[in-house]
């Protein structure tokens, strides 16, 4: 390193980008990231108050994922369309708005973080990755004699590594969820069935807390596929799950398990409750019409078999194998029922 570019760039300062890298790259957790980043800024630049928004594209609004410098809990639930204000100019635009004095701009009329008369300057940046803009970080009254051109492109170097590692941490989530995720249904798959139920299981004898699983099997699928074929069988495939998972408790998770096979894990519910639920799921499900294609509805009934913990076991080969014997019981049995004992 040359004298002319340690003059330009402290040591202090590469300690700090060398320190906020490592710090970022460690973890794929977005809480533990947004608190990182906004804990750089506020060494960065002294200042009242500093705000970390994160972009919600179906709404296409910002909301204040973290705060510091005081008046937290003021913005907790707020929002920030897109356009408005100067967070919401700053997502549409992608670009870094600094306003030295506030005066009269009307970015700064219509913010809603802090009231107008308090509000004498900002900076406000985008964190802007290679898919676009995820949030922005504002920084209102900060010190006139830090916003000097070092201070603001030493922020700008924060902001492009913070929002790397927000990429990053999404890039990791996307791919968790689809190796959990069955294609077709949308719903988990056969595999992370096991590994909720195995944890279940386990709150289950540390807190004696009961557990119930459900096995549904559509009856006569096969039918579907031999009549209309393959490609109608997945659409109704995809809808019957969707409706599954409607009709099931808020608590519930829904799987599918295989082929024509969904499975429903009821947290804290018992063998009589989980009957009278199924019960109930499975004639809503067999009154539903389900439109797979341009003037034609199909409907669809199932053979559902129930295991319930600790009554039928504490391991996770236990539960799944009573429920599903329970379920081809009751398909040898006429169909279109819920067995759970």
């Amino acid at each position: 390193m040359t004298n002319e570019t340690e003059s330009r760039i402290p040591l202090a300062d590469l300690l700090v980008f060398h320190q906020l890298t490592r710090s970022l790259t460690s973890s794929f957790d977005l809480d533990t990231i947004l608190r990182t980043i906004l804990e750089q800024m506020e060494r960065t630049i002294e200042a009242e108050l500093w705000t970390l928004l994160m972009l919600d594209e179906t709404k296409q609004e910002l909301y204040y994922a973290l705060a510091a410098g005081g008046g937290q809990e003021t913005l907790s639930g707020l929002r920030v369309k897109v356009g408005e204000g100067v967070a919401g100019w700053v997502a549409e635009h992608g670009e870094t708005l600094i306003v030295p004095v506030a005066g009269e701009d009307p970015r700064i009329t219509s913010e809603s973080a802090v009231p107008r008369h308090k509000i004498r300057s900002v900076i406000a940046m985008p964190l802007r990755g290679r898919k676009g803009t995820y949030g922005v970080i504002e920084i209102f009254n900060p010190r006139a004699d830090r916003m000097t051109d070092y201070t603001i492109a030493f922020l700008h170097i924060l902001a492009d590594h913070a929002a790397i590692a927000i990429e990053n941490s999404r890039d990791v989530t996307h791919i968790q969820q689809l190796s959990i995720t069955d294609d077709c249904t949308g719903l988990f798959n056969a595999r992370h069935l096991y590994d909720v139920l195995g944890r279940e299981l386990e709150r289950c004898a540390r807190q004696n807390m009961p557990v119930s699983l459900a096995f549904l099997d559509l009856d006569r699928f096969k039918l579907v596929n031999d009549a209309h074929g393959h490609l109608v069988g997945s659409e109704l495939l995809a809808r019957t799950g969707k409706r599954i998972q409607e009709l099931s408790g808020k608590r519930d998770l829904c799987f599918r398990y295989g082929g024509d096979e969904f499975a429903v894990l009821m947290p804290e519910t018992g063998a009589e409750a989980a009957i009278a639920n199924c019960t109930e799921m499975l004639y809503a499900l067999m009154e539903t019409r389900f439109p797979v294609r341009p003037g034609l509805k199909l409907r669809v009934s199932a053979s559902v078999g129930l295991a319930a913990a600790p009554r039928d076991g504490l391991t996770v080969h236990a539960i799944i194998g009573t429920a599903d014997a329970r379920m081809y019981a009751v398909k040898t049995n006429g169909r279109g029922n819920v067995l759970g004992a």
